[in-house]
């Protein structure tokens, strides 16, 4: 195995671990956070349904145009204020925060924190 993709596999191992223990439903969404190597994105997901109420990215059109960094903490701090604003519009003020097995840590911490700050509360 080599070892990007142990690294893989551990994620993923964390991820199902946390997903047993977390879970969505329509007045408390899942907000699920993936990161790539260029990218971020985050999901409202309701579990219950198995649908996705709100979807934000660095690789949406109107973040591409005021984000200078789409892979740093600057475009991950606007995912996590768009999703928040896009959620609100919904009439979602509360969430359950899955980082996806990704340390808590640098981009993720940097959209929470984003999030938090745009009106989520988790």
């Amino acid at each position: 195995m080599t070892r990007k993709a142990a690294r893989r596999d551990g994620r993923l191992k964390r991820h199902v671990r946390l997903r047993s223990t977390i879970e969505g439903s329509p007045r408390r969404p899942r907000l699920s956070v993936f990161r790539s190597l260029h990218h971020v994105y985050a999901q409202l997901i309701d579990d219950v349904a198995g649908r996705t109420l709100v979807a934000a990215g660095t690789t949406d059109a109107e973040l591409r145009k005021t984000v200078k960094s789409h892979s740093g903490n600057e475009g991950a701090a606007a995912v996590g204020k768009s999703i928040a604003e896009r959620a609100r519009q919904q009439g979602i003020e509360s969430v359950v925060f899955d980082r996806g097995g990704f340390p808590y840590h640098g981009r993720v911490k940097a959209l929470a924190d984003a999030a938090r700050g745009a009106g989520l509360k988790f």
